[in-house]
């Protein structure tokens, strides 16, 4: 059974920066692109940043670009959301999610084949 395992989250102050974590338990991690999404309470879920196969190709919301940052490790089948110059407005439950190659644009939550629990983060002003 796949699972995904998210941690790292936490309560911070903004300016903090913060890193989650995604365990994988993935028997071909590098066939799927890696994603984390959010969402904070009374919004709709929303994509944060993905990484495709290679490690190399990475996407950002506009909100969270140049300030977060996905990496992955394939010898460790775990991805990772480097946060830095959290603002409030970050705040929310973050998800890991895993998308099967060629299952179509990593900005779209419903290509997604797995999802993690999700970990909270917050940042106080």
């Amino acid at each position: 059974q796949v699972q995904l395992v998210e941690s790292g989250g936490g309560l911070v102050q903004a300016g903090d920066s913060l890193r989650l974590s995604c365990s994988a338990s993935l028997r071909t991690f590098d066939s799927y692109a890696m994603g984390w999404f959010r969402r904070a309470p009374g919004n709709e879920r929303e994509f944060v940043a993905a990484i495709l196969y290679n490690g190399v190709s990475t996407y950002y919301a506009d909100s969270v670009k140049g300030r977060f940052t996905i990496s992955r490790d394939h010898a460790q089948n775990t991805v990772y959301l480097e946060m830095n110059s959290l603002k409030p407005e970050d705040t929310a439950v973050y998800y890991c999610a895993a998308c099967l190659r060629n299952s179509g644009s990593v900005y779209y939550a419903g290509n997604y084949n797995y999802w993690g629990q999700g970990t909270q983060v917050t940042v106080s002003s």
